[in-house]
């Protein structure tokens, strides 16, 4: 049964375990008192109130095996969410060029350079993936490119190694721009190139918000060879820099827009679209550049960009697509659903995370509110778990040590928002919860794929509440298949909440706002330590 019949059919309250000598094991009022900053005021409001019936009699009255499950609300067809699915195969595939699948091919076979292949060994990447077999010929030869792949394919190395390749031909500053829409995957990025240029004397810098501006303009006037930045902070430069600073971007020979369908992404708030579009501004012409475009999602934005006028001499845009629509999520991934009620997403998720499979697991929770974010972060502490948080409203250095902490297992549990959704390698990551369902599938998968990278096997478990119906039906027709429902031998999650976690999680709720209101950090360290100090 696929997970939006499963939940439409729980959309009277959820009624828990009892034996015939209890009187009621309902989940009592007390626990929803207080609400969670999070939860929008539509969700608010106890599951049970859909029932028409009076409070109190619904709680000692038995359910009629005749009455109607879904008194109201009608289930969206499965056959409609199958027309959408078909549908969503029916791209042209004329210039699309799908990456050779033969396992024995190496990266000498692709006329990558012997430095390069043994930089690539000593960092145990042997064989190339799909993608990079696709494109790094390809880009080699001077084309423009679009690469599709999905999460944890190898995308980075696919335009790294061409990049360096060509650069080592002819070193000299500023050769290579790379456009990312996230501090952290920037600084993934840097490291990278760093790794893999070590043979090399490569000078890259980093240009990202949250630092200071000064040394990053003294970095870009003294011509490094690679530029890797996020395009708010290098439009800020463009805007307030000399001519001598911008000089050397007039002369790069090659863009990179990573993540490019959210860096071309128009019309939504907190769009990128207008600070890219200044930083291509002071580039040389498409004709004198090679552009390459990475995405694990291809965007009608990104593939316009192929029907772009071209320049007299100059190949058309290469286009290589690697499992982008059938197998948009890596198959060793399973995907799965736990249904929750919504004033009590908290409590599920505290015992969710205590059971015996996942308490081992490293864990990243993603949340869509920022707000949500920094709330779940001093609940999940007061309960005793091991978390830091990483999200936009975050300080710059505090967000480079939250994630250096989860990296190095001193957290065993990132709670983030969008922000750490893309691209991100952490290959410890064996469980991705989203707390919050994200409105756009896109945005599910990139999610997802940051467990089961590479190759190994991971699990993706929403926490879905009865309105959420359309949220996973557009979800599942865009991967392709149902998300099943979470299981555990042994455990009965419902009746761990009731015995365990009622009490104990609602205390820690009012605390957990209580410390936001007064706006002390997560766990009262610096309001305590003030404390001290005054007495």
């Amino acid at each position: 049964m696929g997970a939006p019949e499963a939940i439409a059919r729980s959309a009277v309250p959820i009624k828990h375990p009892r034996s015939p000598n209890e009187a009621s094991d309902s989940i009592p009022d007390s626990g929803s008192g207080s609400e969670s900053s999070s939860n929008e005021s539509s969700d608010s409001d106890s599951d049970s109130l859909d029932s028409q019936t009076s409070r109190k009699r619904r709680k000692v009255s038995p359910v009629e095996v005749d009455a109607p499950l879904v008194p109201t609300t009608r289930v969206p067809s499965r056959i409609k969410s199958s027309v959408r699915e078909n549908k969503r195969d029916e791209y042209p595939d004329h210039g699309v060029a799908l990456a050779p699948q033969d396992s024995t091919i190496t990266f000498s076979a692709l006329d990558v350079k012997p430095w390069l292949v043994g930089s690539l060994g000593a960092m145990a990447i042997k064989r190339p993936t799909g993608i990079q077999k696709g494109c790094i010929p390809e880009i080699l030869k001077g084309r423009d490119c679009i690469g599709g792949s999905r999460t944890g394919s190898g995308k980075t190395v696919a335009f790294a190694v061409p990049i360096l390749q060509k650069w080592a031909e002819d070193p000299f500053g500023i050769f290579a721009l790379v456009l990312t829409p996230t501090r952290e995957l920037a600084l993934q990025i840097f490291e990278q190139f760093k790794a893999i240029s070590s043979p090399q004397s490569l000078k890259a810098v980093l240009i990202t918000g949250g630092s200071d501006m000064r040394p990053q303009a003294i970095a870009l006037a003294q011509r490094p060879h690679i530029v890797i930045a996020t395009p708010g902070r290098l439009a800020d430069h463009i805007r307030t820099s000399g001519e001598d600073s911008m000089c050397a971007l007039r002369r790069v020979r090659m863009v990179v827009l990573d993540e490019a369908d959210r860096l071309l992404a128009s019309g939504s708030i907190g769009s990128m679209l207008p600070d890219v579009e200044e930083c291509l501004s002071v580039l040389p012409p498409p004709s004198k550049r090679q552009t390459l475009l990475f995405t694990a999602t291809i965007t009608p934005e990104v593939r316009a960009l192929k029907e772009l006028p071209r320049a007299p001499g100059k190949p058309p845009v290469f286009i290589c697509e690697v499992d982008t629509q059938k197998l948009a999520i890596p198959t060793s991934l399973n995907q799965m659903y736990l249904q929750t009620p919504v004033t009590h997403r908290e409590h599920y998720l505290h015992m969710f995370l205590l059971t015996e499979t996942n308490l081992p697991k490293s864990i990243i929770i993603f949340c869509n509110r920022t707000a949500t974010a920094d709330y779940l972060t001093h609940l999940l502490r007061l309960l005793e778990h091991r978390v830091t948080a990483l999200h936009s409203k975050l300080p710059q250095r505090q967000r480079i040590d939250n994630l250096g902490r989860f990296r190095a297992s001193a957290a065993r549990i990132l709670v983030a928002t969008d922000v750490a959704a893309r691209g991100l390698d952490i290959p410890e990551v064996g469980l991705v919860i989203n707390y919050d369902i994200p409105r756009d599938p896109d945005d599910y998968i990139h999610r997802v794929g940051r467990t089961a990278r590479a190759g190994r096997k991971g699990d993706a478990v929403t926490l879905v509440g009865q309105r959420d119906v359309q949220l996973i039906l557009a979800i599942e027709t865009r991967v392709g298949r149902p998300l099943e429902a979470w299981s555990e031998e042994g455990v009965n999650l419902e009746t761990r909440v009731i015995k365990e976690a009622l009490k104990l999680v609602g205390e820690k709720k009012r605390e957990a706002m209580l410390e936001i209101e007064e706006g002390r950090e997560v766990g009262g360290k610096r309001k305590r330590g003030m404390q001290k100090l005054r007495a």
